[in-house]
């Protein structure tokens, strides 16, 4: 120990020490609490919805959902206590956008298929659901870059809309896609559908944010004597240690440690120093060199977070061209729906015209009264078949509105009829596209095999990462230290005072001397008391059976991802000839029943011609009149049909949303800026969008 100068300054010295281990636990105690505060504020949970009353809910275009204000954690700069304070994520906003009003007249609701999309985009409750994931996985590659294991990324496709397939609608004609329930993040559970996937197994990472870790203690601690040489005695003890941690990505790991120590100990005649200083400091550098190294094992989960947002932009996207497939094909069955009232509405009014005119006829006697028994008939027949229509109507326009807006609490809205203003246009000469041609776009634009790519990535990522911890450990490590001691002298110290015991203390040497707490501090660095070396260790696991199977399993998963591609490219090219092949078969379809409706419309005037000359009856007159009617209802249907063949084929091939025209960045804000262009629609004429009337009451 080297003798100091500076002994006027140690008391000083030391009460500095005292007053700034003080401040600093005050300073922890405030910079802490902020977050604290944060943290209880943001646990007190809000009020139930139920407690709302029903009320129309003004709606806010304002506030558009932001992707980017999520999309990186909070620094230090330029607020120190930002990390630590928690992050309120505004509640969602269940109000309608704006656009729901301006389509709202007279409190009817006119749509076109592009105001629908549109619709769809801004308030679909799937959408706004599948939206979060974007964030979700942006904060699994915060927690890859400080090192952490990765939580995962919903992928799957969110079809909790209600629409065809629910509650019994899927056998009915016209019905469309859309009700099937999947959870957010799809039903697998682990790759290939395994229980526990080894996807971003590896090796252990250390934290690559450094950690700061600090002790502050005061103590008082009194002494029973239990011998002569231990006196009663009260030990006063304050510590101060610190020190800092921290990982880096090339397998190398950073350690430093700084502690401090000043005690007094009363009457302790043994003791050459008090108070007294102790202080040390310790540097270590450690270094994988087989298990562990380099920054393939220790970037995996960085690599495979940024894969998994790179899959949640394409989940996102196959959500959208989910939802909007949905939409389309329900727009569609409302069309038809619409259409086929109109064709009911015309049958019945024809019955009921019969109906009169044979009740006339009756009347005058040139007609037998059976014949306005059997009209009465048709037209209570036509009657249920217009109701059901009606109905079935009503129930489209719900779900509609259900599909194309966050909630139905504005009974303006909830009451509203629905009004299509676009109807099914038929191109005249079908395009003829070479079938390899649509394979190849399918190919290359299906999100289900982007995000299968994507995911064999992963998979070979992880089996580096598990190949190096297969092998043993063998770290390469070294560190320099340092002690100091300080103090001052003890005046009760035996060997320290002139009325020291005689030849007791020796040597001379030993006799104590005062060091400040700077001199202390310089022992560290000056190899007063040095702790230094290197060194190796090695841990090799025998057998080593469970790094084998986690290799191995690791391999075959590989091997499963390689086989589901293939099995999707295979689906896709069934499901690409099969859309053509529907597109083919609905347009041969609505050529037969053009006519078949062209074959009754003249059968119908023919008899109508033959009944004023006499020669035929109201019966048949009827029965041609139903016949033209079904005909018009399955030429509908199989509008309706092709319509939705060619929104199968644009979906299988991956190109719905381009041949559309919907930006992804309008789906992400919630927020449409560049209205869809539907292809295959043409407006309604003005005189058929009229609201359809209730069904009038049959004539007795």
């Amino acid at each position: 120990m080297q003798r100091s100068s500076i002994i006027p300054a140690f008391p000083r010295a030391g009460a500095l020490f005292h007053a700034g281990v003080f401040v600093a636990v005050i300073m922890f105690a405030v910079i802490m609490a902020p977050a604290g505060w944060a943290q209880d504020a943001a646990s007190v949970p809000s009020a139930p919805s139920a407690q709302v009353p029903v009320q129309r809910v003004v709606p806010s275009s304002s506030q558009p959902f932001d992707v980017q204000v999520y999309a990186r954690p909070q620094s230090h700069f330029p607020n120190p206590l930002a990390p630590y304070t928690a992050r309120h994520v505004a509640p969602p906003n269940l109000a309608n956008t704006p656009r729901i009003d301006q389509l709202m007249h007279d409190g009817k609701l006119y749509i076109s298929m592009n105001d629908a999309v549109a619709l769809a985009l801004e308030n679909n409750l799937d959408i706004a659901i599948a939206r979060y994931n974007l964030n979700i996985a942006d904060t699994d590659v915060w927690r890859a870059k400080a090192g952490a294991a990765i939580l995962g990324v919903n992928s799957g496709v969110v079809q909790n809309t209600p629409g065809g397939g629910v509650g019994g609608l899927g056998t009915q004609v016209g019905s469309g896609q859309g009700g099937t329930s999947v959870a957010a993040g799809g039903a697998g559970a682990g790759s290939g559908g395994l229980v526990v996937s080894t996807l971003g197994s590896g090796p252990l990472i250390t934290s690559f944010d450094p950690v700061l870790t600090g002790t502050l203690q005061v103590d008082h601690n009194s002494i029973l004597p239990s011998s002569t040489f231990s006196p009663a005695s009260a030990i006063n003890t304050t510590t101060g240690n610190f020190s800092y941690q921290q990982g880096f990505q090339s397998g190398t790991n950073l350690s430093v440690g700084f502690n401090n120590q000043r005690q007094t100990i009363a009457d302790a005649p043994f003791n050459p120093l008090s108070p007294q200083l102790n202080s040390s400091f310790n540097f270590r550098l450690t270094q994988h060199l087989l298990q562990g190294f380099g920054f393939a094992a220790n970037t995996r989960y960085i690599r495979i977070a940024k894969n998994d947002r790179e899959i949640s932009d394409v989940a996102f996207r196959l959500q959208i061209t989910t939802t909007v497939d949905q939409i389309e094909n329900m727009y569609w069955d409302l069309v038809y729906a619409y259409e086929n009232v109109r064709v009911q509405k015309e049958q019945l009014s024809f019955a009921q015209k019969t109906l009169s005119d044979n009740q006339k006829q009756v009347e005058i006697g040139t007609l037998a009264p059976i014949e306005v028994v059997r009209a009465q008939s048709v037209v209570a027949s036509n009657q249920q078949t217009l109701t059901l229509a009606l109905t079935n109507l009503e129930l489209e326009q719900l779900l509609m509105k259900n599909a194309l807006s966050r909630n139905l609490v504005d009974p303006t809205l909830a009451d509203a009829e629905v009004i299509p203003t676009s109807t099914m246009e038929l191109p005249a000469q079908e395009a003829v596209i070479p079938t390899q041609d649509l394979v190849n776009d399918a190919l290359g634009h299906r999100p289900e095999l982007a995000e299968a790519r994507i995911n064999l990535t992963n998979t070979d990522i992880s089996n580096k990462a598990i190949r190096s911890a297969l092998l043993p450990t063998v770290d390469l490590f070294a560190y320099y230290g340092g002690a100091g001691l300080g103090g001052l002298q003890n005046p009760s110290n035996l060997c320290g005072n002139p009325n020291s015991v005689p030849n007791f203390c020796t040597p001379p040497a030993f006799a104590a001397t005062t060091v400040s707490y700077g001199g202390t501090l310089n022992q560290l660095v000056n190899s007063t008391a040095p702790d230094k070396g290197a060194g190796i260790t090695v841990n090799i696991p025998l057998r080593n059976r469970a790094g084998q199977a986690t290799q191995v399993r690791s391999e075959f998963e590989y091997r499963q991802a390689q086989l589901r591609i293939q099995q999707i490219e295979n689906q896709v090219r069934i499901e690409v000839r099969n859309a053509q092949f529907g597109v083919q078969q609905n347009r041969a379809s609505v050529a037969s029943a053009q006519a078949a409706v062209d074959l009754a419309r003249q059968s119908l005037d023919a008899e109508q011609k033959k009944y004023a000359l006499g020669a035929s009856t109201s019966t048949l007159v009827l029965q041609n009149q139903a016949a033209m009617t079904q005909a018009e209802v399955t030429l509908v249907s199989a509008k309706a049909l092709y319509e939705k063949a060619e929104v199968e084929l644009d979906r299988a091939i991956g190109l719905l949303l381009d041949h559309a025209g919907i930006l992804i960045a309008d789906a992400e804000r919630g927020q449409v800026t560049h209205t869809p262009n539907i292809p295959h629609i043409a407006a309604r004429p003005a005189e058929q969008l009229a609201p359809a009337p209730a069904p009038a009451q049959p004539q007795q």
